[in-house]
């Protein structure tokens, strides 16, 4: 078999392309899966599709990980999707109501006034004959009643039993604090449910030995970072040519930490290139996989610039000796 040669980006899908990887060959694998939230390149997916997605990939990683290498994945605690199974119940929001009238006034009208219809009773009340209708059924007509409702799921013992079944074992964890979002508000959400401000970087490890060496750290990385459980790292501002980027501190830290330089690191969700970039930086080489031409096409123009910037660095550091 030709084997994918280090330094490169190729283009398919992940569970054929990593068949092609030379066994014990990759260091540290880094990425974040497709998180089933109804971003554009995943709304072909049923939650099904992507946990048989997510369960082949990492089953694939056992053969290509060198013994003592790591598998990170980078996903948010929860996962939030439309499941058509959950019961279609609006919630009441007291602080949105543009009319204030209970369930109960309602209730208490309609048995002082048996004869009453729905429009009647409005008219009593003051209000519509929809919110009588809210009122009494407890949903929204204009949409509640009739969307499917967004499930939230905890996401963590999944990505476990999934890399456990394929002989990878849980190592570490740490935890990534970002911007805060929520899936339709950037700042709050107008249910009792937090906002969501961090990410998970789940890591795992294959069997064998593994260099421990803090000296890929200065003693203010080993101390800031390289020894801590929680990482602050902003998020990316823009996400105007790919929906869901990484910042570079991400990888970029994991790479420095897990890997020394000229180990291989894999991405095989590689997207706008972020992992080789990081790579690149740290002197290791890379692996990129992606199922869309355009993020294969994008991430070998920035792995382009990224050792143009690194060359120049060493040519400028040549020229002051």
């Amino acid at each position: 078999m030709d084997y994918i040669k280090p330094n490169s980006i190729v283009q398919g899908d992940s569970r054929d392309m990593l068949k092609r990887i030379e066994p014990n060959s990759i260091a540290c694998s880094v990425w974040s899966p497709p998180y089933h939230v109804g971003k554009e390149y995943e709304v072909h997916m049923t939650y099904e599709d992507w946990q048989h997605l997510l369960r082949d990939v990492i089953c694939q990683h056992q053969p290509i990980l060198q013994p003592g290498g790591f598998l990170v994945i980078n996903i948010a605690d929860i996962l939030c999707f439309k499941d058509p199974n959950m019961p279609k119940i609006m919630a009441e929001n007291a602080s949105r109501k543009k009319v204030n009238i209970t369930r109960e006034q309602v209730l208490e009208a309609m048995r002082t006034h048996p004869g009453y219809n729905r429009y009647q009773i409005a008219k009593l009340l003051g209000c519509s004959e929809q919110t009588v209708d809210r009122r009494l059924k407890g949903n929204n007509i204009r949409g509640g009643k009739y969307a499917t409702q967004t499930r939230v799921k905890l996401v963590g013992g999944l990505i476990e039993e999934l890399a456990l079944a394929a002989g990878l074992y849980l190592y570490d964890r740490r935890v990534w604090v970002k911007d805060a979002a929520w899936e339709n508000s950037r700042w709050h959400s107008n249910s009792y449910r937090s906002v969501d401000e961090f990410e998970y970087i789940y890591i795992f490890w294959k069997p064998g030995i593994t260099l421990v060496d803090r000296e890929r750290l200065t003693q203010e990385e080993w101390v800031n970072w390289g020894s801590r459980a929680v990482w602050s790292i902003p998020s990316v501002r823009a996400n105007d040519d790919h929906e869901a980027k990484f910042p570079l501190e991400l990888p970029r830290r994991i790479i420095q930490l897990l890997t020394k330089p000229d180990d291989i690191v894999l991405d095989c969700f590689i997207g706008s290139g972020t992992t080789a970039v990081a790579a690149i930086q740290e002197g290791r080489r890379y692996i990129g996989i992606d199922i869309e031409k355009k993020y294969v096409d994008m991430a070998r123009r920035a792995c382009d610039r990224a050792i143009d910037s690194v060359n120049g660095k060493k040519n400028q550091q040549l020229q002051l000796i």
